[in-house]
């Protein structure tokens, strides 16, 4: 069973979502063959390139929100997210164009399988949400590659630092992007099941526990073997 998740590496819902699916995930009893694959998403592709700026200032000048509306959204996603043992710090994040961070996962599948993924999302995020990482800095994704164990598979800072001066990825990234558009998908994080059900948002632990018995519940249906005499009307 695959399971597919659009997320962005600057949402914060998505962090919270990641954290709540993989405890679903850990008490799935089949969860030996589910397959995660984060797909990318761009929730404000237009961001600028290069160094990243406070935001706060750039989601007020996006929404066209005062100062204070943003800041009590941001006290209400730190609280739920506390709640699922994340520390945010938005006085430190930093807004910066996700692009290149989508294609650094998509190198991270390339060289190390879901595992080197799963490490690299958790640092990208992490980075981002409660470090004040500048993530759109030059060479930032290069030292986030290495604390998330791309060395382990062979990818020393130069080969990383190669591959995304030379664009690798970036077509992997333009095919998610667009089928998200050709899905429908309009919001993050979202979860797709062998692209028969789908489920958005950060929902509870217990919602992504339904979505999995759906979704493998219909990957396996149950046949059923005769095996001679059976009660049907309730005498047994």
């Amino acid at each position: 069973m695959t399971v597919e998740i659009w997320s962005d590496v600057a949402c914060p819902w998505c962090y919270v979502g990641k954290r709540r699916f993989a405890a679903a995930l850990r008490d799935f009893p089949h969860r030996d063959h589910v397959d995660v694959v984060w797909r990318s998403y761009q929730l404000s592709p237009e961001t600028p390139t290069g160094p990243g700026r406070p935001e706060i200032d750039a989601l007020a000048e996006m929404k066209g929100l005062p100062r204070e509306q943003v800041e009590q959204m941001f006290a209400h996603v730190t609280s739920a997210a506390a709640g699922d043992g994340l520390r945010y710090d938005f006085a430190r994040t930093l807004a910066f164009n996700t692009f290149d961070a989508h294609r650094l996962l998509h190198l991270a599948r390339a060289a190390g399988g879901s595992p080197l993924v799963e490490a690299t999302m958790e640092t990208l995020f992490s980075a981002h949400f409660e470090q004040g990482v500048d993530l759109g800095a030059e060479g930032a994704l290069v030292t986030l590659a290495a604390r998330a164990g791309f060395a382990a598979h062979g990818w020393d800072d130069a080969r990383v630092a190669a591959a995304l001066a030379a664009d690798d990825a970036a077509d992997a990234v333009r095919d998610d992007l667009a089928t998200a558009r050709e899905i429908g998908v309009t919001g993050v994080p979202f979860f797709v099941v062998d692209r028969r059900y789908a489920l958005s948002g950060a929902q509870p632990a217990e919602v992504f526990a339904q979505l999995l018995d759906a979704g493998w519940r219909d990957a396996n249906p149950l046949a059923a073997v005769p095996v001679g005499d059976a009660c049907t009307d309730g005498s047994c």
